[in-house]
């Protein structure tokens, strides 16, 4: 069954401003801006006022089920544009290792990693942070890494490229349980 038109929104928060050209949003915010084009969903965008509240409205035309899940798709990217401009995003990602410690460094002023002594080899590992994303080791626990930025994007593909440069190749990885693992995902700003 087709709906002739579905609709769904967004409130805005106050500390927010939010730009809509086509079906390209930008989002401005304490931490920064950060933009995302939506020119591969065939959604229209817009941005109006209610009762004194922005709110971001996106409407799908003659859709079925698929194509109206697309709608709350776009509302998630956007949320997390929000959010990432507001509070942030930060992972926290532990090495492990059973026999050969791995050693880090970080490089360029938490734009770079080295991996070193990965199961003992002598390769060094480099990974280059994606745009915007720090890398630093936590005070509190011992083989820790923190990867914090705004975008949720690019601060989860940093961490999954740090990941798999430590992939275990040609060994049982039922025994070798070396490498890199994500632990924790959330906010920098906790308290709010």
């Amino acid at each position: 069954m087709r709906l002739l038109k579905s609709t769904n929104e967004l409130v805005i928060p106050d500390n927010v401003t939010v730009e809509v050209k086509g079906r390209a949003v930008r989002v401005k915010g304490p931490r920064g801006t950060l933009q995302r084009a939506f020119r591969h969903i065939s959604v229209d965008l817009f941005l109006v006022e209610e009762d004194g509240k922005k709110i971001v409205r996106v409407d799908y035309h003659s859709g079925r089920r698929k194509g109206l899940a697309s709608l709350r798709t776009v509302l998630s990217h956007v949320q997390n544009l929000i959010t990432g401009v507001t509070k942030g995003f930060e992972y926290k990602l532990r090495l492990v290792y059973a026999h050969f410690p791995v050693n880090i460094n970080i490089e360029q002023k938490g734009t770079q990693v080295e991996i070193r002594n990965f199961l003992g080899e002598k390769r060094v590992r480099v990974v280059k942070m994606m745009p915007g994303v720090t890398c630093f080791r936590s005070e509190a626990v011992k083989d820790e890494l923190v990867v914090q930025g705004s975008s949720i994007e690019f601060v989860s593909r940093s961490c999954a490229l740090i990941s798999q440069s430590c992939l275990v190749r040609d060994l049982d990885i039922r025994k070798f349980l070396d490498g890199i693992y994500v632990s924790e995902r959330g906010l920098i700003a906790k308290g709010e």
